[in-house]
């Protein structure tokens, strides 16, 4: 049951490709406020958003495992479900705890993210993703 969950299989090319398209545009766009994050570490270490108590360097490091690995993982659809967790994670306390209190036009990327990483959770990566590979050895 968890191996199905985890490497399901795709007969549908169009919906795989689709799903394909999703998975690299969204997943370089994660990508790319993790790079950020990375390239700027030493500046925003110091500042970073801490809302599980662990410190703002180490919030910051998970944010960046989140979106920078974790998208990687989306974007070749290895251990997908596994890495979108983090990155669902992510967008709940960027969505909930970190601009909670902000208007909706700041939070409002957070949550367009946690939709589509849910909905994608949800139907999987597609049978154009590695994991697709894993599930064909069944």
């Amino acid at each position: 049951m968890l191996y199905k969950f985890l490497f399901p299989k795709y007969n549908n090319a169009k919906l795989s490709a689709l799903l394909l398209c999703a998975r690299i545009a969204f997943g370089l766009l994660l990508l790319s406020h993790g790079l950020q994050k990375l390239m700027n570490f030493h500046t925003l270490a110091a500042g970073f958003p801490d809302p599980l108590g662990i410190g703002s360097e180490a919030s910051l490091i998970l944010a960046i495992f989140a979106e920078l690995f974790c998208s990687i993982g989306f974007i070749l659809g290895l251990l997908y479900r596994l890495a979108m967790i983090p990155m669902i994670f992510t967008m709940l306390m960027a969505f909930f705890v970190i601009h909670g209190q902000d208007p909706f036009a700041v939070k409002e990327l957070a949550l367009l993210y946690l939709i589509v990483f849910i909905l994608m959770y949800i139907t999987g990566p597609g049978s154009f993703a590695l994991d697709y590979f894993f599930a064909r050895k069944e």
